[in-house]
């Protein structure tokens, strides 16, 4: 469990700082080169779930984050009870990982609407501003910088619905965050395959030390048919 708080409070340390920089440092829409074409830091702000997606206006804004703090309560027992029963490691910090990545995003969605000023093209924002923040509480948005377009092309104009159009890899732009929730459900798949394949691996060691003769593949599945 000490393992799996280090890494919840070094991802949300990063993920934090990283966004009030590019917050207070950018003018909204604006982009700098990390390295060459291919990545930037380009900062723009999700008020809505993956990809920008919105409903609902101000009511589902709100609906939306106390679904975040709920997911979130829900995977912090759900880590408890995994370091209770003898998870793996690579589980825990896979876990670990979701969790700190979703609570960093509620952190915007909840707190900085109210702890920061708007963001515009041709004003930074500004940490407590005289006037108020730009929204209410559990109406934020969440800051968005990193972006890497690795491939830009055009689509052939014989390819039916986006024949012309233009097209870009990888389009989405993400935090700290959200990386950490992809690679943390990534690891938590590899985890779960791990675990099942142990208890197999178990029981072949069981029955050679026992001077038994393993089946062979073949053998097994012709056994499991009727």
């Amino acid at each position: 469990m000490k393992r799996a708080l280090a890494i919840i409070l070094l991802v949300l340390l990063a993920d934090q700082a990283l966004k009030v920089w590019v917050k207070l440092t950018f003018f909204y829409d604006t982009a700098e080169p990390l390295f060459g074409d291919w990545a930037y830091l380009h900062f723009i702000e999700n008020r809505g779930m993956a990809f920008g997606m919105e409903f609902g206006g101000g009511s589902g804004k709100l609906a939306l984050t106390l679904l975040r703090i709920a997911a979130v309560i829900g995977i912090g027992f759900a880590l408890q009870r995994m370091s209770r029963h003898g998870a793996s490691r690579l589980q825990m910090a896979s876990v670990a990982l979701v969790f700190a990545g979703a609570l960093g995003n509620i952190i915007d969605s909840t707190f900085y609407g109210m702890l920061f000023s708007a963001s515009t093209p041709f004003e930074k924002a500004v940490f407590l501003p005289a006037d108020g923040g730009y929204s209410s509480l559990f109406h934020g948005a969440v800051v968005d910088m990193f972006h890497f377009p690795i491939w830009r092309g055009r689509f052939p104009d014989w390819l039916p619905l986006w024949g012309g159009e233009h097209f870009e890899f990888f389009q989405p732009v993400f935090n700290i965050a959200d990386a950490a929730i992809t690679v943390g459900i990534a690891l938590f798949i590899v985890a779960h395959r791990k675990t099942r394949q142990q208890p197999a691996a178990a029981e072949v060691g069981q029955m050679e030390e026992a001077g038994l003769r393993v089946p062979e593949a073949d053998e097994q599945v012709t056994a499991a048919q009727p």
